[in-house]
């Protein structure tokens, strides 16, 4: 059996997204074109959204007290 991957961030919602007809990319609708540019780009700008907040959590983490310390 194949390990399953571990996950890098979280998922960014419990329920299906809720986007909007018309891409906020290219302006056009979503249903009527294929958006693999838009998507990639999306991608590309959530990545660097997702990278700032991960620091942030990740700085929070480290100047929370330690609870039990050796």
């Amino acid at each position: 059996m194949s390990k399953p991957s571990e996950r890098i961030r979280p998922p960014l919602a419990i329920n299906p997204l809720d986007l909007p007809s018309h891409c906020d990319i290219c302006g056009l609708a979503r249903s009527t074109q294929k958006h693999q540019k838009c998507s990639r780009t999306r991608q590309a700008r959530k990545n660097a959204e997702w990278d700032i907040r991960l620091a942030e959590v990740a700085a929070a983490r480290a100047a929370r007290e330690k609870r039990y310390v050796r």
